[in-house]
């Protein structure tokens, strides 16, 4: 290698032997990056669409017999930023959200969009659906849940004084006619969502999407019951919701549900499901015979690798769906100028982080989309590491060279010093380039806030799909006009073949334009993608029939503690 890879590579190799030895709390960190992603992301099955699916956790028939129900299932966590479906966007938020509440359609564990509340439905013209409700559903309280409470639910979504600046509602329910201009304050309601009578719901969109259907399974259009939400202006300390499970204890320290009686579902098997917020490492805890489940982080990998470790055999290995990326505001010096964006491109080792840093338990990013999407473009080399060029690039540019550049904030989440990535990248760019960067480190929900708002010059985070298509990558995240673009990249071409694959028919014309998208905006340098994320997981024996889902959520309505 050349005398700056080299260099490179040994600075990496000095970091990770000063960071390893704080690596559980820098891991920790680190996960917190991913904005969608709870602790432990997807395994890739099989499936009819593209090799997404389930992780079924211990061989079983899907309902336990009476005499495994009950118990405490006890699970690492972390604190949600809002138990408010409406406002709700983070992962960590959603792990609880899916057990307390429920919507008009779910992803099943194949990714495919299934009847939950609605019990089906019928499609007219493309932009109709009716939904038929089922009629034993009930709140917590055993209040029956009707049309009318849907239409609530989604027009309280979309008022300007829940929604504000947060851009949910108009990424997830914007389709819907009428949505922006409640959310603009237009409207005083969405006239696309009617009720039709108490068990009958119809919804009309703008235009024939074919992801439509799967964007209702995300939270924002869940039900509310009003009294609940208007009679307490701390409600979500108390929900009323529709869920498996009912919320009885939030505090600092943990999260305690209940297994709900009257689920229109059946009831679950496990009783009480605990999840402890502390921060203590959970595989820690989970030797110590604490948790039942515990993320495994790369200070423990090996042995939890090697086959004459007992805890081999409890590891289940979970490949994400998932991008973990690093991002600059294309309208904020120095990020302004493509070239700077391409330099710091071409200066990312790639899979120095995934094999040192990380030891090799992720997969290095050449693109945006991850494997098993639909979309994904395996030949798709992105950018690849060439300090050289890196150089050049950035004396191309309008600034001329690094001491020409403004100061440069790169922006993270979490708290107690930056994770090891973050620390190499920064290593590696003031060596490559020359420049200075410091590091500014904000707690999670602080942090979604200034994200929002478009704060930061530069930031890492990563993006798991909310379900399996690529408009929710690409459309979301990179579009002109949407909420979620955090980076203020508008290009008018891109925004004409995403505004184009929105509403077109032929699925390999739609790909297409999908590859155009992601190739415009890497060649953009609007992201660094780094890696996708692949997470160990260790889970107990005893817990049978317990999923982590293809979003990383778990899933253990049907799951049960299997007792001598």
């Amino acid at each position: 290698m050349s005398k700056t890879n080299w260099l490179i590579t040994a600075i990496i190799v000095l970091l990770v032997l000063c960071l390893v030895l704080s690596c559980c709390s820098g891991l920790f960190a680190l996960y917190l990056f991913r904005q969608k992603t709870f602790i432990f992301p997807v395994r890739e099955t099989p499936t009819p669409f593209s090799g997404i699916g389930p992780t079924p956790i211990a061989p079983s028939t899907r309902m336990p017999s009476p005499a495994h129900a009950g118990g405490t299932l006890r699970l690492p966590g972390a604190e949600p930023v809002s138990l408010d479906p409406a406002v709700a966007g983070d992962s960590h938020s959603h792990e609880y959200i899916n057990k307390i509440f429920s919507g008009l359609v779910a992803l099943d564990d194949n990714l495919e969009v299934v009847p939950d509340i609605a019990e089906r439905w019928e499609v007219s013209g493309g932009t109709e659906y009716t939904f038929y409700l089922r009629h034993d559903v009930q709140f917590h309280d055993g209040k029956p849940v009707t049309a009318q409470d849907f239409k609530y639910s989604i027009e309280r979504a979309c008022d300007p004084k829940v929604a504000g600046s947060n851009p949910v509602a108009s990424s997830y329910l914007g389709d819907i006619v009428g949505a922006l201009d409640k959310l603009s304050g237009r409207a005083d309601e969405v006239r696309g969502v009617e009720v039709v009578d108490d068990y009958t719901l119809r919804i009309t969109i703008d235009a024939p999407k074919s992801y439509f259907l799967a964007k209702l399974t995300y939270p924002t259009s869940y039900v509310l019951d009003k009294e609940n939400v208007e009679g307490n202006r701390n409600w979500t300390n108390n929900p009323n919701g529709t869920g498996p499970f009912r919320l009885v204890e939030k505090s600092k320290d943990r999260i305690v549900l209940a297994a709900n009686e009257n689920y229109y579902r059946g009831r679950p098997p496990i009783d009480e499901v605990v999840y402890d917020l502390r921060g203590v490492s959970s595989i820690n805890l989970y030797e110590r015979g604490e948790l039942d489940v515990a993320a495994v982080g790369a200070a423990d990998i090996d042995r939890v690798l090697d086959p004459n470790n007992p805890l081999h055999d409890e590891l289940v290995t979970v490949p994400s769906l998932d991008v973990w990326y690093v991002a600059f505001n294309t309208t904020m010096p120095p990020f302004d100028d493509v070239k700077v964006r391409q330099a710091f491109a071409y200066a990312t080792n790639k899979k120095a982080i995934a094999d040192i840093i990380l030891g090799k338990t992720v997969t290095p990013a050449t693109g945006i989309l991850p494997p098993g999407l639909p979309g994904y473009n395996e030949s798709f080399t992105g950018i690849p590491f060439d300090p050289d060029k890196a150089l050049t690039l950035l004396e191309e540019s309008s600034y001329g060279s690094a001491d020409k550049l403004p100061p440069i904030i790169f922006t993270v989440s979490g708290e107690g010093g930056p994770d090891p990535v973050t620390e190499a990248l920064v290593e590696t760019y003031q060596q490559t380039l020359g420049v200075e960067i410091q590091i500014k480190q904000m707690p999670w929900a602080d942090f979604l806030e200034g994200l929002n708002e478009r704060r930061y010059q530069m930031f890492s985070l990563g993006w798991v799909a909310d379900y399996p298509d690529p408009e929710n990558f690409l459309d979301i995240l990179f579009h002109g006009q949407s909420d979620y673009n955090h980076t203020g990249y508008d290009d008018p071409e891109v925004n004409a073949w995403l505004e184009e694959a929105r509403v077109e028919t032929d699925h390999e014309r739609r790909m297409a334009l999908y590859n155009q998208v992601e190739t415009r905006v890497v060649e953009d340098a609007v992201w660094i993608p780094i890696y996708h994320g692949v997470d160990y997981v260790l889970v107990k024996p005893h817990l049978k029939n317990f999923v982590v889902t293809p979003q990383g959520f778990f899933k253990f309505d049907q799951a049960y503690l299997e007792t001598e």
